[in-house]
């Protein structure tokens, strides 16, 4: 009777910690915050005409828990296009992040970066960028903000250095535009990234998807676009920043 016992509790627990390990495995991936709120720990700044990490005037900062792009210690915008990375390459994953424009555009900042800012994605790395390189080589999924009227369809593409897929064309032009809404004013705004290596990528506004696209390459030699780093950027209109986070699904592929 009580080798049974012992015989049938070791079944048991074999049985649990089984149970146990394929709840483990079968566990989905989480969410994981990119910027912490309190610094800019993990990330790495390039500004055109300045060396790595060089943060001129100030123009990435941390203030009340927002990562913030501003142009109060500017005079003048002169070109000085900028870019905060983060420090660990992705290939496949779900990126969020939670946006507004606020302000005014600094002086000398070009009409078309009114309320203008971008992810950039499967991007060469900060380090990797010229001195006085305006872009880093990447997919940007723009973020457009209204103008108080008229239609600025926001999270459309533009492709510094780089070529998609669309319904099987090559598309060899510098933005395409999405089918998103406008947004006006200074709200709050929650887009979502979802990327699949070089195969196909979906742009989502607030659960609706404006945009997808396949085929990500380089556009001098065609090469697949499979991974890369992701970055901000700094354009000449002061933007906000609550929510920066991905879920990692490189382990699925």
């Amino acid at each position: 009777m009580n080798k049974r016992v012992s015989i049938s509790g070791v079944l048991t627990a074999f049985v649990f910690v089984f149970f146990l390990g394929s709840c483990a495995n079968s566990r989905e991936p989480e969410w994981r915050p990119l910027f912490n709120g309190e610094n800019l720990d993990g990330w790495d700044i390039k500004i055109r005409g300045f060396e790595l990490n060089e943060n001129h005037k100030n123009t990435f900062r941390v203030e009340d828990g927002l990562l913030v792009v501003s142009y109060d210690e500017y005079e003048r915008f002169d070109n000085k296009f900028g870019h905060i990375f983060f420090q660990e390459p992705f290939s496949h994953y779900k990126l969020r992040v939670e946006y507004r424009f606020t302000g005014e555009q600094v002086d000398g900042g070009p009409g078309w970066a009114y309320r203008n800012n971008g992810i950039m994605f499967h991007s060469q790395s900060a380090e990797s960028m010229g001195l006085d390189q305006d872009f880093p080589v990447s997919i940007e999924a723009q973020l457009l903000g209204g103008a108080g009227e008229g239609s600025r369809p926001n999270f459309s593409v533009c492709t510094p250095g780089t070529h998609v897929v669309i319904d099987g064309d090559l598309r060899t032009e510098h933005c395409i535009t999405s089918e998103g809404d406008t947004y006006h004013g200074d709200q709050w705004v929650t887009v979502e990234l979802h990327v699949f290596g070089d195969s196909i990528v979906h742009h989502i506004i607030e659960n609706d998807t404006v945009l997808t696209y396949t085929g990500l390459q380089l556009s001098d030699t065609g090469e697949p676009l499979k991974k890369g780093y992701i970055a901000l950027q700094a354009e000449s209109h002061p933007t906000e920043f609550r929510r920066i986070e991905i879920l990692d699904l490189s382990n699925d592929y």
